[in-house]
């Protein structure tokens, strides 16, 4: 069905049909445990009331975070992937409240809350956070992520988490300024808003893709990494546009920059912004294939996962109610609403050359030639 608004809610400023999208890899990819993995988190939510009411809870469910862990690591361990679910429910409840645009969410807020998370995280027992069920459920994950993961694999995951706080702090801090970032600042920082290496940790642990150090922090692959990230995060602006579109100042999407960059509209932007985006695809695709020709088994691995997080993200996204029943639309989220997205088989900018963006154009200089 499609996407689900109310009649006396506010038009979309880009409407509600997306543009065809550029992915060459497998789409349809999802876990053969999806249903019960879904099931034991939402128990595992239920058991540490994560949300505060029913209808809290309907809309934490409409992350559908089952489906896109099980779509982002369609193969591998159970217990890793479970984890990661529940660690993806209790951060979208974090997010949602930074994101909310209240006065709770001042600049000042978030680098204290976050300060305090991440040393939660690395010395467990610090009581930096108040009590509640927040807390109570953050000390569960954090307590059985200390004892799955390896010490390299804690690092990377405490560096993720970081990352992403990060780039939530600036964001925040934009909006208490009033500041639209432009293309070249909000591409630097797109994929750490997003928390790609927070998940990304999780993907390596279910699938146990062990990259040498020097292997995963050399350019090449870290320009890979950094691209898939802003691949789904571009796609994620697009889903997420109508969920937030009533914000003030308005959302620091890539639409929204876009529209400013060019003097246009969010609906005008479309075309440009899926343009940058199907660029840095190509990108992707010809980096991974170069990395993949000299790749050991651990690094082809790692290319493959790095593909499934990409196309997993789209389908996710054009399935969950948080995106085609949005909130500020919808009393409950509608089961079953969708974007109905339609596929094409070519980029829609096929230029290879680097964009006009400093901060992203080192990932072609990865490039052999």
């Amino acid at each position: 069905m499609p996407p689900s608004y109310a009649e006396d809610t506010p038009p979309s400023r880009i409407g509600w049909r997306l543009p065809p999208f550029y992915c060459p890899f497998d789409r349809d990819l999802l876990h053969p445990k999806a249903a019960e993995l879904e099931e034991r988190a939402v128990a595992w939510i239920d058991a540490y009331g994560l949300y505060p009411d029913a209808t809290e809870r309907a809309w934490g469910l409409a992350t559908h975070s089952a489906d896109f862990t099980s779509r982002i690591i369609p193969h591998g361990d159970v217990e890793p992937i479970l984890l990661f679910i529940e660690w993806n429910y209790w951060a979208n409840a974090v997010d949602d409240w930074q994101d909310s645009g209240s006065a709770a969410t001042r600049t000042a807020d978030i680098t204290d809350h976050s300060a305090r998370l991440v040393r939660t995280i690395e010395a467990p027992g610090s009581r930096l956070l108040p009590r509640g069920p927040l807390t109570e459920a953050l000390d569960d994950l954090v307590s059985r992520t200390r004892a799955m993961l390896t010490p390299f694999q804690l690092r990377r995951f405490t560096e993720g988490t970081r990352d992403w706080l990060f780039g939530a702090g600036w964001q925040t801090a934009n909006t208490e300024r009033d500041v639209m970032p432009s293309l070249n600042e909000f591409a630097a920082m797109r994929a750490s808003v997003n928390g790609t290496r927070f998940t990304l940790t999780w993907c390596d642990a279910a699938n146990d893709i062990r990259l040498p150090a020097d292997v995963l922090y050399s350019a090449p692959v870290q320009a890979l990494t950094d691209a898939a990230g802003f691949i789904v995060s571009c796609d994620n602006d697009l889903f997420s546009y109508n969920k937030e579109d009533h914000q003030e100042p308005r959302e620091q999407n890539l639409l929204n920059v876009v529209a400013r960059d060019r003097g246009c509209t969010p609906r005008e932007a479309l075309v440009p912004a899926v343009a940058l985006r199907d660029r840095a695809m190509t990108l992707f695709v010809r980096l991974s294939e170069q990395l993949a020709r000299d790749a050991g088994e651990p690094l082809r691995r790692y290319l493959d996962s790095l593909a499934h997080y990409v196309a997993g993200c789209i389908t996710w996204q054009n399935r969950a109610p948080r995106y085609a029943s949005p909130r500020n639309r919808n009393a409950l989220p509608v089961e079953g609403a969708s974007y109905d997205i339609t596929w094409r088989d070519t980029p829609s900018d096929p230029s290879p050359e680097p964009p006009p963006v400093p901060a992203i154009a080192w990932w072609w200089r990865q490039l052999d030639g």
